[in-house]
């Protein structure tokens, strides 16, 4: 009898037991045939009972315990170099299965093998499609991103869609990536603490000759940041210091400078409008968000 494949579903959580603990559910609500399902989860030192939860409830989780937070980046490498897997699932706490959509994915994978990475449809809780993938941030994309994204319409930067398509990069709040892509590109970028880490693997996974795929007929609803819990100025300092790092690591040196200078504006422009209508929020994040360009 053929040995099984084995879908390893890696979870990072920091302070979400309660939409964690419905993550987990979701997950061994259905059954995986005709692989077997491994789940780890990685928790980046919470204080809110997640750990106790998961021993108790979900025994057949295995579960890292990290003494900090490490981070996105670090904390997902922690649970890929323990996955037994074939097919790894970057899965986030704040989403809920759907339909198999892992059994799917890895199907997926399986029937094609120049595929290195799948990524699934994104729903919101409604229903409704969220972005599920984009194109890398070249300088127009880039420009569209700081600039005009609200205006011309964000599926310029972030897309989705019903149809099977080849994508630059799929969004880590599901993606599933084989196992043998991993030994030879290898794992995330851990010099990224969050926020464009999938954008850069997909990057080297591309680079290295394998496909990117938004695959729909495998269905997640996120609930989206629901697992963030550190407000609006994280995220988009972190996407300007993901930005720069991309750049500096992939594109010609002349690109930077004008990155910089997109990014300056943008922040000088919110800091500027921070003062005029005196709000606090925009001066203290663009305020930084100014000195990291």
């Amino acid at each position: 009898m053929a040995k099984k494949k084995i879908i390893s579903v890696i979870i990072l959580s920091w302070n979400t037991k309660k939409i964690l603990e419905n993550c987990l559910q979701s997950l061994f609500n259905f059954q995986p045939d005709p692989y077997e399902l491994e789940v780890i989860v990685v928790d980046n030192a919470s204080t809110d009972g997640s750990p106790a939860m998961i021993k108790k409830k979900f025994r057949q989780v295995k579960l890292i315990e990290n003494k900090e937070n490490l981070g996105f980046t670090k904390g997902n490498n922690q649970g890929m170099k323990k996955a037994r897997g074939d097919y790894l699932l970057i899965l986030n706490s704040d989403t809920l299965i759907k339909d198999k959509a892992p059994v799917k994915m890895a199907r997926f994978l399986e029937n094609n093998d120049q595929v290195g990475v799948v990524g699934c449809k994104l729903l919101n809780s409604d229903g409704t499609n969220q972005p599920s993938y984009g194109p890398f941030p070249h300088l127009r994309i880039a420009m569209v991103m700081l600039f005009a994204e609200h205006w011309l319409g964000g599926h310029l930067v972030r897309r989705s869609g019903e149809k099977t398509v080849e994508a630059d990069w799929v969004m880590a709040s599901a993606l599933m990536i084989r196992k043998e892509v991993i030994k030879r590109v290898g794992m995330f970028d851990e010099k990224i603490f969050m926020y464009m880490e999938e954008t850069e693997w997909c990057y080297r996974i591309k680079k290295a000759g394998y496909q990117v795929i938004f695959y729909p007929e495998a269905r997640i609803t996120h609930l989206e940041r629901a697992s963030s819990v550190t407000g609006r100025k994280d995220p988009i300092l972190n996407i300007y210091r993901g930005l720069i790092y991309f750049y500096k690591k992939h594109y010609p040196a002349w690109q930077l400078p004008v990155l910089r200078l997109m990014l300056k504006l943008k922040a000088g422009g919110a800091l500027l409008l921070g003062y005029l209508i005196k709000k606090q929020y925009l001066k203290e994040t663009y305020g930084e968000a100014f000195k990291i360009a």
